[in-house]
């Protein structure tokens, strides 16, 4: 009977090498992983209590910094090439969706200008990015 219970006992599966190879790859992808940095401003938003959240993945985002500067889809982009530079994002098949993220201290002047600029690239919506409190 003793022969017969080893017999037994060693047809079963080792999953031990399977386990370690496993932990193996996920360290491998961890170390060689490259992780994306946010070359975007630094950008406080205002608060608002009431909004709704955004479910549709704009095509545009226009970030406005506290001294004015602009950035269209972590891109820098003079005032003056803001429209043009919308137009060609806009050109392309999608929602025609444009989300201005700006500073709380940021002037009110650069805002209004990036949202007329949209509508006359032809955004068909704008939203306001805010934080909630």
């Amino acid at each position: 009977m003793p022969a017969e219970y080893r017999r037994r006992a060693s047809l079963g599966l080792n999953l031990t090498p399977l386990i370690d190879i496993v932990l193996l790859l996920l360290v491998f992808f961890m170390l060689t992983a490259h992780f994306v940095e946010e070359r975007a401003l630094d950008v406080d938003l205002p608060q608002a209590q009431a909004g709704a959240a955004g479910q549709d993945v704009p095509q545009a985002e226009i970030v406005i910094g506290a001294d004015g500067r602009l950035q269209v889809n972590d891109r820098p982009v003079a005032p003056e090439e803001l429209e043009a530079t919308l137009r060609r994002i806009l050109h392309a098949p999608g929602p025609k969706s444009v989300r201005l993220r700006a500073d709380r201290q940021s002037q009110l002047e650069p805002a209004v200008q990036a949202m007329d600029a949209a509508r006359r690239a032809g955004a068909r919506s704008l939203d306001i990015v805010t934080r909630r409190p």
